[in-house]
């Protein structure tokens, strides 16, 4: 099996058709088309399913897209390891971050990056952590910057995690709110206010922790925005908690932080393929995320 073609069928199956791969890789459809049926013809097996609305992947096509997948993250760290041989002049790093991390700990890192090795490039994309793990096990990433609630996040054994900090999670009251006196709250004191919350998966924790201390918080609010979350509870629309990272990207003016122990902790780290972290653009880059949250 000629992993060039494999290759191009990767392309193909993550664009969803072939003039989108053909756009992708600088090549006529023609030239896509023929590639594929001599995979084809390689694997004894079609690959994909085509249509005018463009193409689907049979068994077999999902099953080899699991491998070049994992092909294409090979070659990554191949060109990346060549193209930094002479002292990091050179190389290319793509980083995954969950937004709070997105907006202090990865600007710290790239700033100390960029001063010490201007040569090296880094593509930084925005997602949360389910998302940022699946990028870089697809290849897609390099490394990706991710939290679990109260312990590191569940390790599915693909990747390597690397702990880097551990944050309290806050409390945010509005102005005028009966336990923003005080510099520590009982979560229990809470029980009757109006919360805000994010999605079903990005709120679990904030509900977990009011049922620990004995109620279900009334949700009457729902969004992922850090900026949006704080500005509700600004207009006494209701309270929250924040983990510590997302205060220190924004906090807004009319709100109170307040600690309570019963919010938990968020655990951050790194994740990456095994070996990524020889690569030495990569390796640079892991020193100063390091570095900026330690």
């Amino acid at each position: 099996m000629d992993p060039r073609r494999v290759l191009v069928f990767r392309a193909v199956a993550r664009a969803g058709s072939l003039s989108g791969a053909a756009r992708e890789l600088g090549w006529t459809q023609p030239a896509v088309s023929q590639q594929l049926q001599r995979l084809e013809r390689e694997v004894g097996s079609p690959l994909l399913l085509r249509s005018t609305r463009g193409v689907e992947l049979t068994e077999a096509g999902r099953l080899l897209l699991q491998r070049a997948d994992s092909i294409a993250g090979a070659l990554h760290m191949a060109e990346e390891e060549l193209a930094s041989l002479a002292d990091l002049r050179g190389g290319r790093v793509r980083l995954v971050a969950f937004p709070s991390a997105a907006a202090t700990m990865a600007p710290a890192a790239l700033k100390e990056l960029a001063r010490d090795h201007p040569a090296i490039e880094v593509a930084m994309v925005e997602a949360e952590p389910p998302e940022a793990w699946a990028a870089v096990r697809t290849g897609e990433a390099d490394l990706a910057l991710v939290f679990g609630y109260d312990g590191p996040p569940p390790d599915d054994g693909d990747l390597t995690w690397l702990p880097l900090t551990v944050e309290p999670v806050d409390l945010v009251l509005p102005p005028g709110h009966p336990a923003a006196s005080r510099r520590a709250v009982r979560l229990g004191e809470l029980a009757r206010d109006t919360w805000v919350g994010g999605c079903h998966r990005c709120r679990q924790h904030l509900v977990d922790r009011c049922r620990r201390a004995g109620f279900e918080p009334a949700l009457s609010h729902e969004t992922d925005d850090n900026v949006a979350v704080q500005a509700l509870v600004a207009a006494g629309l209701g309270v929250t908690m924040l983990p510590r990272s997302s205060l220190q990207a924004f906090q807004h003016p009319d709100v109170v932080v307040r600690q309570s122990k019963a919010l938990g902790e968020r655990h951050v780290g790194l994740v990456y393929r095994p070996g990524a972290e020889q690569v030495p653009a990569t390796r640079a880059l892991v020193e100063r995320l390091v570095a900026v949250t330690r």
